[in-house]
């Protein structure tokens, strides 16, 4: 066979998504609930970031660290679901190596920017319960600022070679990605080369950026539960740790799905394909989509200001 018509991807130009394989005939019925999620993940950080600029009584730590998991979820959704939609509703599956990298980038970086956000919560949380007279010492602006600097500086340095790598590998064997984005391990499974460095350094970041995120989380609430079962009563007891629900809702939605797309993928090898990218769909999607939910619902200076903005004033 000549070398013109050998099929070689070394360096492909375009790579193909297939939205969820097995399913491409529901794609259409899966888009609706999709696209709903995904118009809720929008308006509810927009409105979060909108609120909170607007009232001068939240411009504090705890918002300052809310409006910035705003952000983080705009950003990591926006990264993948309009693809996914203009696959399901236009069959536009074609996607440039450059665009997939970038792509690939900001997926990595900004979920574990997530995961360091809610850690810098959780430290806003220790410091209001277990330290409150030092709280507006302590978290001032200079210092939210600092932390949110290091979450963003620690997630964009250590994610930075992901695409890097990626980018060496030759890809002789095709181009066509069976998921709806750009993921770490669907690209470089296509490569014709030992990809374990990649392995080795996915279990590096999970390890020293996941891992110490939970464990810092978990070190900040022993110390807040200890402080909440010294109070002398029961109802400053449930009072207190009421200022900790919507904190922890949002941790059991950003890593109970990721925990459990994580075992599916190692453990599950029986698990059909569509049902493992079904799953990272729902990783993608239900965090951003739930946090300005349960921040609206459970913040009472949020709540009352969304009422004030959607209840008509009296003349």
């Amino acid at each position: 066979m000549s070398d013109s018509n050998r099929t070689d991807f070394t360096n492909p130009s375009t790579f193909i998504l297939l939205g969820i394989p097995g399913l491409e005939a529901a794609h259409i019925w899966i888009s609706t609930p999709f696209c709903a999620m995904y118009a809720i993940a929008v308006l509810g950080n927009f409105t979060i970031l909108f609120i909170v600029k607007k009232e001068p009584s939240l411009h504090g730590p705890m918002f300052y660290f809310l409006c910035m998991l705003a952000f983080t979820d705009l950003v990591m959704s926006t990264s993948t679901i309009p693809k996914m939609l203009s696959i399901f509703w236009f069959n536009s599956r074609e996607i440039n190596f450059s665009s997939c990298l970038t792509q690939m980038y900001f997926v990595l970086s900004f979920s574990t920017m997530e995961s360091g956000m809610l850690a810098a919560m959780a430290f806003d949380r220790y410091v209001a319960i277990c330290n409150p007279l030092r709280y507006s010492t302590i978290l001032t602006n200079s210092a939210v600022a600092k932390i949110g600097l290091a979450v963003v500086m620690r997630s964009g340095i250590l994610t930075l070679p992901y695409p890097f790598l990626v980018r060496r590998y030759p890809y002789c064997r095709t181009n066509i990605i069976p998921h709806f984005y750009c993921g770490h391990m669907a690209v470089v499974k296509l490569a014709c080369a030992d990809i374990r460095i990649n392995s080795y350094y996915g279990l590096f970041i999970l390890f020293s950026v996941i891992g110490v995120d939970v464990f810092f989380i978990a070190v900040s609430y022993t110390l807040i539960l200890r402080a909440i079962f010294r109070l002398p009563t029961k109802d400053a007891r449930l009072k207190t740790f009421g200022t900790c629900i919507s904190h922890l809702c949002a941790i059991s939605a950003l890593y109970i799905p990721d925990l459990v797309s994580s075992l599916i993928q190692r453990f599950g090898h029986n698990v059909p394909l569509h049902f493992l990218i079904l799953i990272t769909s729902v990783y993608q999607l239900v965090p951003p989509m739930i946090h300005p939910i349960i921040y609206g619902v459970r913040t009472k200076q949020i709540w009352c200001r969304l009422l004030q903005l959607y209840t008509p004033k009296e003349t």
